[in-house]
């Protein structure tokens, strides 16, 4: 172990490794229960195989990354993505489950190729820091909506001959058990995170799921097995050439893959950056040694999430829970992927969890994410209004597609009129590009195929 994960030089040892990964593990297996509410829906995937599958992908990768890299970093699905997966690919654009899946493999090989090409720091470099954060605080406030419509807390209104029409969505006063239990849940979670109790998301999960069987909103399934479900296994496989044969377009396809592909651009280098930084095993200019290795790691984990119909893996900023408590090294994340190869015998129970229980997870993660909008300039008008953009649009369009291009087509439009379009880097006028065509795509294909 000392010669592998250097131990002593990081000022660290076996017993306080272990410890960290236990806490890191504890801090984010909640996505066992709350990644098969986000997707199996949607994509008709039974929640069983959806959780049997993160824990595999999970423990795989997450046991990867700490024997390659030495770096006290887990992975799993992530969340924001796995809701673009279920609500934007699926729902939005009409893909079928596997196609929408085949795009989560597609980003991650070509995130993979540009890491060894030694671009995709590059591409991170192109966008500023504000719009980075922006990109975060939107994903969070996304998860957050999903969270309280999955809970029954919000709904969808119809304008129906109202005059004038009133807002798209309402609140619902709590008037069903269903509803009073995702409440109880959210002050639960809210309360164990507030006292720093460790494992505070998946404590809630457990004690939410057992109020909603007492109380009749979940029960346990005629059929449930304790063998674990792989049918989800090579999903992402199955169908690639669906994915340019949507209605929307091979446009729309196309930018579908860019936009996630973005969007783990951004999620992984923030992560793996700051949690870094608290471990101390940054260089004084802030950059992590051997960053590349991690890089490929989280690449080649969004394209094994894909294949394995589970959606993206990425590294997990839950991470530094595990750095809180001292880990310094791999062995904290082989640990951590131990732990999640161990829990596949315990994923049937994700069908037991009903999304009352995960509901009160999704807003405090968004919770979570929202909280780096304090870092965000948003009296400078060149990127507070771009970020503005991006936070409010994705959750009231429910796509991060439409929140990222237009707070991207804005910060270009802004240089530009300010007389800096000299300072604008390639790659976004690319992106900015890229965008619009996307915003005009329907009058585009109105253009080349009027209708008849």
């Amino acid at each position: 172990m000392e010669s592998w994960f250097h131990l002593s030089e990081r000022g660290t040892n076996v017993g306080t490794e272990v410890r960290a990964g236990v806490t890191t593990f504890l801090v984010m297996v909640y996505i066992l229960a709350v990644n098969p509410g986000i997707i199996a829906g949607p994509l008709g995937l039974e929640p069983a195989a959806v959780a049997a599958g993160t824990a595999l992908v999970a423990g795989l990768m997450t046991l990867l990354m700490g024997l390659v890299t030495n770096y006290p970093f887990a992975l799993a699905a992530g969340l924001g993505i796995n809701a673009v997966v279920a609500f934007g690919l699926v729902l939005g654009l009409g893909m079928t489950p596997a196609a929408a899946m085949g795009v989560i493999v597609i980003e991650g090989l070509i995130i993979s190729l540009l890491v060894l090409v030694g671009l995709r720091e590059a591409i991170m470099n192109a966008v500023p820091l504000g719009l980075k954060r922006a990109i975060g605080v939107g994903i969070g406030l996304f998860i957050l909506f999903i969270g309280l419509w999955d809970a029954g807390m919000i709904t969808g209104v119809s304008p129906g001959d109202i005059v004038p029409p009133p807002p798209p969505v309402s609140f619902v006063f709590p008037n069903t058990t269903g509803q009073w239990v995702f409440l109880i849940g959210l002050a639960v979670t809210a309360a164990l995170w507030a006292l720093k109790i460790k494992g505070a998301l998946i404590i809630s999960i457990v004690i939410t799921t057992a109020i909603a069987l007492v109380t009749g909103v979940a029960s346990i399934p005629s059929n449930f097995s304790v063998t674990p479900n792989f049918s989800t296994l090579g999903l992402g496989v199955q169908d690639f050439g669906g994915i340019f044969t949507i209605q929307a377009g091979v446009l729309a396809a196309v930018l579908a893959i860019f936009t996630i592909m973005l969007s783990d651009f951004f999620d992984t280098m923030g992560t793996v950056t700051g949690v870094a930084a608290e471990a101390g095993l940054t260089k004084e200019d802030g950059t992590v040694p051997g960053v590349g290795r991690v890089l490929l790691v989280d690449s080649l984990a969004a394209a094994a999430g894909g294949v394995a119909g589970v959606s993206s893996n990425t590294t997990y900023i839950e991470s530094a829970a595990g750095v809180g408590d001292g880990g310094r090294t791999g062995l904290t994340s082989v640990v951590v992927g131990v732990l999640f190869l161990l829990a596949i015998f315990l994923s049937p129970l994700a069908a037991i969890v009903p999304t009352q229980a995960t509901a009160p997870a999704l807003v405090l993660v968004g919770f979570l994410m929202f909280t780096q909008i304090g870092e965000i300039d948003a009296r400078d008008v060149f990127i507070g209004l771009p970020a503005l953009l991006i936070i409010i649009l994705m959750p009231l369009t429910f796509t991060i597609t439409i929140g990222i291009g237009a707070g991207m087509v804005a910060w270009v439009f802004l240089q530009v009129v300010a007389g800096r379009w000299n300072q604008v880097h390639w790659l976004m006028w690319l992106v900015a590009l890229a965008f619009l065509l996307f915003f005009a795509q329907n009058w585009v294909n109105d253009m080349i195929a009027p209708p008849a």
